[in-house]
C-alpha cells in the first residue's frame, strides 16, 4: 500500500482537509480593535463539507484493494474539495473589510490537485494491471494453442 505514490497523494490530501478542523479561517479586526478568529467549523456548510471531504479521502485511503471504486471516491473527494475552495473564494471576495484570511484558505486547492494526481496514479496502475492480464491470458492460449497442434 504504502509503496504506491497515490497513497501519498492521497494521506498528504487527508491531512490537509483534517488541519481545517483545528484551524482559522480568517481574522476578524472589530472597529474598537478587538480580534476575533473565525474558524471553519463555526459555519455548518463547511463543517459537512470538510468531513465528506475527509471521509472521502480516508474511504480512499483504505480501499487500495479495489482501484477502480478507489480512483472513484479519489475524484469524488478532489470534486467536492473544489467546491470547498469555489465556496471559500466566493466567501473572500464577499467578506468585509476586517477579515483577513489565513492561508489555510488555499488548502482544499491543494488538496483538490492532490485528489486528482492520486486518481490519475490509481488508473495508470489499473492499466499497467490490465495489459499485464492481457498478456498472461496471450501467453496461456498460446500455450494451449501449441499443445493441440502437436
Amino acid at each position: 500500500m504504502w509503496q504506491r505514490i497515490q497513497t501519498l497523494y492521497l494521506s498528504v490530501s487527508t491531512c490537509l482537509i483534517a488541519i481545517l478542523l483545528f484551524s482559522h479561517l480568517g481574522t476578524a479586526i472589530g472597529t474598537n480593535g478587538k480580534v476575533s478568529y473565525v474558524n471553519y467549523v463555526e459555519k455548518i456548510p463547511y463543517l459537512i463539507l470538510i468531513c465528506s471531504i475527509l471521509a472521502a479521502d480516508i474511504i480512499a485511503l483504505i480501499t487500495f484493494r479495489f482501484r477502480m471504486f478507489q480512483m472513484r471516491i479519489a475524484v469524488i473527494a478532489a470534486l467536492l474539495s473544489l467546491g470547498f475552495q469555489i465556496w471559500i473564494a466566493v466567501d473572500y471576495f464577499k467578506a468585509p473589510d476586517g477579515l483577513v484570511f489565513r492561508y489555510t484558505a488555499i488548502f482544499p486547492l491543494i488538496a483538490c490537485i492532490m485528489d486528482f494526481l492520486a486518481a490519475k496514479g490509481i488508473l495508470s496502475d489499473q492499466l499497467i494491471v490490465e495489459s499485464a492480464s492481457h498478456l498472461r491470458a496471450a501467453k496461456r492460449r498460446d500455450r494451449e494453442n501449441g499443445k493441440k497442434k502437436k
